[in-house]
């Protein structure tokens, strides 16, 4: 089954999503760490009240792995599930 192109297409199509959505989370993840270490000055920057920009930064690294995870879902019931959902079955005919 792993050498089968349908299952190939699977992997591909997860790492192609995957893999460049790591990167840029981390990156996103990186550039937080970063201006909260040398930036202070820029972070501590008051937007309202006493709400300053690392704290906004701080909250929107919640809200991004929300919206991966949102995007992601929606991406594999597209893209995903529909092969992986293929496969299972022909496993489990050849397993019967």
């Amino acid at each position: 089954m792993q050498e089968s192109s349908e299952f190939q297409e699977l992997k591909r199509r997860f790492r192609a999503w995957t893999f460049p959505m790591t990167v840029a989370f981390l990156a996103w993840y990186l550039l937080y760490v970063v201006l909260s270490g040398w930036a202070r000055g820029f972070m501590g920057i008051k937007l309202l009240g006493d709400i300053n920009v690392g704290l906004v930064f701080g909250l929107l690294q919640f809200v991004s792995t929300f919206l991966i995870a949102w995007a992601y879902a929606r991406h594999a019931e597209k893209k995903l599930d529909p092969i992986a959902d293929k496969l299972r079955h022909e496993v489990e005919e050849k397993t019967q």
